[in-house]
């Protein structure tokens, strides 16, 4: 690696970046975590629970049963992996693509630097996901009754209230297999982010082509091509998804009767086989809606606040444009 390419990946423009990266989600997150919420519980309660709701029944039911705050149970630990998460991935992603140089930009360079972002991703921060989903569904268990087939917490079992008390107490009670539960689906989901930021760089390089060269695209242009990403690649992986959620939580749906130490491909069959193709997407639309919205969001944020960040660096050191 030339000392030129290895002075791009420790750079300003990656860190810039990522800090834009992570702060587009965390603003992005606070604005529809409602919708999170629903979407974890059309995922994980019994089917019978919810069935046949809307989205805004569901959210409506929620706050009569379990009052306002419930919506937002588990926000706080939440933004903060979120935080981390993006901050990884911008930052790699970044980085990668400083390394692979300016030149030669394609919709397959873009969906592998995104793969193996996404990896990086997967295997440093699964053990917050992990925490953050037992933490949204606390008070599940109470309805469902505790798991039989292992010692994996459910959500009315979790004796943590915080990010890194959660991480402590899992590492503790269940070990390095409890922390990276979900990670075989989550490694297999790498193709969701890499597909989501393929499709909105192919989407923002034509968009930039063919407008004016002197003037970035509108901050509703950006928040519609990360809604029409971000929708794509929802689709695509949704049924992979609903595994992750389910082998985090601790696979506490008694009508599906899942076996001890359930792995991903089982999982994906009993769904298929006891709730048909219905129960592989279950929960889709309160995902499409939460997910859109905040990648969408998300990417406006980004755009904005890096373009921002790299105005205040020009104006004070006339440094190099950041790419994009």
């Amino acid at each position: 690696m030339s000392q030129s390419k290895l002075k791009q990946v420790f750079s300003y423009q990656s860190w810039v970046h990522a800090v834009s990266g992570s702060a587009g989600s965390v603003i992005a997150m606070s604005a529809f975590y409602p919708l999170d919420t629903v979407r974890s519980r059309l995922q994980l309660e019994e089917p019978e629970r919810r069935k046949a709701l809307s989205t805004w029944r569901v959210l409506r039911s929620l706050i009569d049963e379990e009052g306002f705050e419930t919506l937002y149970r588990g926000l706080v630990p939440v933004l903060e992996s979120l935080c981390i998460s993006n901050f990884v991935y911008f930052y790699t992603f970044h980085s990668l693509k400083a390394l692979r140089g300016g030149g030669g930009q394609s919709a397959l360079g873009d969906l592998l630097l995104g793969s193996l972002a996404g990896v990086v991703n997967v295997l440093t921060t699964t053990p917050c996901w992990v925490v953050n989903t037992r933490l949204k569904m606390k008070g599940l268990g109470q309805q469902h009754g505790k798991r039989a087939n292992g010692p994996v917490a459910s959500g009315s079992d979790v004796q943590y209230d915080g990010l890194l008390d959660g991480l402590q107490y899992i590492a503790r009670t269940e070990g390095v297999r409890g922390l990276w539960a979900g990670a075989v689906p989550s490694l297999m989901l790498v193709i969701n982010p890499a597909i989501q930021f393929m499709v909105y760089e192919s989407l923002k390089r034509r968009l930039t082509a063919a407008g004016n060269a002197k003037s970035s695209p509108s901050a509703i242009t950006f928040f519609s091509i990360g809604a029409v990403a971000k929708m794509i690649a929802t689709v695509l992986t949704y049924p992979l998804q609903l595994v992750q959620t389910k082998l985090r939580h601790g696979n506490t749906d008694r009508s599906l009767n899942l076996p001890p130490n359930v792995d991903t491909v089982q999982m994906l069959l009993i769904i298929l086989k006891r709730q048909g193709v219905a129960g592989l997407f279950r929960g889709l639309e309160a995902k499409l809606l939460q997910t859109v919205l905040t990648a969408a969001l998300m990417f406006m944020a980004y755009e904005k606040i890096a373009r921002f960040v790299t105005s205040l660096l020009l104006t004070k050191g006339g440094v190099t444009t950041v790419r994009h």
